[in-house]
């Protein structure tokens, strides 16, 4: 018997399929035909896929193309990075089984989590008739902790607070061998004590103790499948648990970190317990400037006029004290951000290698530059939204008042001052622009933003667009002050105004940054930085090998 090619059976049923439409088109007459033609059709139909599912060879051998095709369309189309074999949780019909002792809200959490990603869920409580079923969804099994454990395949979760890790002493025995997940977070920071997944390690020696998920919180675990962009802290001695567990937390949407051994879980334990570790030394940079300026321009402004003079100048300290320490701050906290990769460059520049490592104050500086720069971003702002809002003021009012009658008693028709209106066009444009460019900064410091960047891009607006900023402030700011630096008036009491003490610091950046763009300096920097060293710096081999040559070959190592 001649099988048809799965080509012209396709063929086949497309005509007949016309034939029939032509049929039914030529009215009643016709429709028993059309009938037996959709009767021969449905038939072939069947036969065809039957002896394709029951895959009879009927007289000749399939075709390895089309068995090919078959099997690939039975794939899923997102498949997983690792394959089966070489997964160390291997997915059986409806997903492993993980266990979890402890019925809380993180537990009930996690088990929405797994069960989105596939997993099955055992859920082990003390005394499981207290817990409402509805708590949990469908696919989550609540039993109790001795029969969770038993049910887990590989890998447990011990989502309890560390006092209660004495009460699951009884399920040692049935906990041996496999991976036990503590997720416990420390009560206190710097306390010195032994961490709760080393506790946990010593209560069940013969289980794989790991530390990890405790950085996430329970609203984050049911947050959405694919919104899981969070990093887990992971930790352990076992290094086929710990693949596990790394696993584990990809197939759940997470992003693992692998920290090392189990020693590190008191430093992954105390990290839900500190309060913006990466921001502390930046506020306080920023709180200190703010207050210094702040101090100085009442002091100037406000104190020794009152002193001097009686002058009541203490209504401007909510908003013009505000406002004009503001943009101080800004601009020297944005030369903050630049100024220690100049430091870094002089320093490769002088060693003569990148092989060093940058002194310890440097490189926290360095990691700090991004908080640095969000922190001017915010006082850009602020004072933006200040100045917009002095004109709201009473005292303003009353200003342009008694300014108008002065002019009308003096007999004044045309009070307009051509300098003065180029200044104010010229710090007003320059003001906006840099603003607007350090907004631009601010927004792909955004991960979500700088991600979708290149190194190469995103380079050019954090250093090229960067420093467009800064020339841009320091122009603000110069042409607010115009001329008046040059007259004795700026100077009461022998203090020179807030701004000309604020450009120091970003003209010496902005300065130093032209120095390093000389061609003989920008090259000896980009050599550097590629792995060449000088000649104090190059191995003893290296030098024997060019003791011979007047001008011994540069020494690259792995960038």
């Amino acid at each position: 018997m001649e099988v048809l090619d799965p080509a012209q059976l396709r063929v086949t049923h497309l005509h007949l399929g016309l034939v029939m439409m032509e049929n039914w088109k030529n009215g009643p007459t016709s429709f028993d035909i059309s009938s037996l033609f959709i009767k021969f059709y449905i038939s072939v139909a069947i036969i065809v896929h039957y002896c394709q599912d029951a895959e009879l060879s009927c007289g000749s051998p399939p075709d390895p193309k089309q068995t090919s095709m078959q099997s690939d369309m039975k794939k899923p189309l997102l498949a997983s990075s690792a394959s089966a074999a070489s997964e160390p949780l291997s997915r059986g019909p409806g997903g492993p089984v993980i266990g979890i002792i402890g019925s809380g809200d993180f537990s009930r959490s996690l088990a929405i989590r797994l069960l989105a990603s596939g997993f099955r869920a055992v859920v082990g409580s003390r005394d499981p008739t207290r817990i409402s079923r509805d708590l949990f969804p469908d696919g989550v099994e609540l039993r109790s902790q001795r029969e969770a454990v038993e049910r887990a395949e590989r890998v447990v979760f011990a989502a309890v607070y560390p006092e209660h890790y004495h009460t699951l002493v009884g399920l040692r025995e049935r906990l041996a061998g496999k991976v036990l997940v503590d997720v416990s977070s420390a009560s206190r920071l710097n306390s010195g004590e032994q961490s709760n997944a080393e506790s946990l390690a010593e209560l069940f020696p013969e289980s794989r103790v790991v530390k990890g998920f405790n950085v996430i919180s329970a609203w984050e675990m049911q947050t959405g499948f694919h919104d899981g962009g969070r990093q887990v802290l992971i930790c352990g001695d076992c290094s086929d648990s710990k693949a596990a567990v790394l696993h584990l937390a990809r197939c759940m949407g997470f992003g693992p970190m692998d920290l090392g051994g189990l020693r590190r879980s008191r430093d992954i334990e105390e990290v839900p317990l500190s309060l913006f570790p990466s921001w502390g030394g930046p506020i306080l940079v920023t709180f200190v400037l703010f207050l210094f300026f702040y101090g100085y321009n009442f002091l100037r402004h406000i104190l020794l006029p009152y002193l001097d003079q009686g002058e009541n100048n203490f209504h401007q300290l909510p908003l013009v004290t505000f406002n004009e320490t503001l943009p101080v701050v800004a601009l020297v906290t944005l030369a903050l951000v630049y100024l220690p990769g100049l430091v870094a460059a002089v320093l490769q520049l002088g060693r003569g290698t990148k092989y060093k490592r940058f002194p310890h104050w440097l490189d926290l500086w360095l990691c700090r530059r991004k908080q640095l720069g969000l922190l001017s971003f915010l006082c850009a702002l602020l004072h933006a939204v200040y100045s917009m809002c002095l004109t709201l003021r009473k005292a303003a009012g009353y200003t342009l008042l008694n300014a108008a009658y002065h002019q009308v008693k003096a007999g004044v028709e045309n009070s307009w001052v051509e300098q003065q209106v180029w200044r104010s066009d010229l710090y007003l444009s320059c003001g906006i622009l840099g603003f607007g460019v350090l907004s631009l900064l601010a927004v792909t410091s955004l991960p979500s933003v700088g991600n979708a960047l290149s190194w190469r891009e995103f380079t050019f607006v954090q250093s090229g667009l960067g420093y467009a900023a800064l020339t841009l402030s320091i122009m603000h700011t110069l042409f607010f002050g115009w001329d008046f630096a040059f007259f004795p008036v700026a100077y009461p009491y022998y203090l020179p105004p807030a701004y000309l003490l604020a450009l120091i610091l970003p003209c010496m950046v902005l300065i130093g940054r032209m120095f390093l763009a000389l061609p003989c300096l920008t090259l000896r920097l980009a050599k550097i930085r590629k792995g060449w060293e000088s000649a104090r710096h190059r191995t003893p081999k290296n030098q024997e090998l060019g003791s011979n040559e007047e001008d011994p070959p540069p020494n690259f190592r792995d960038v």
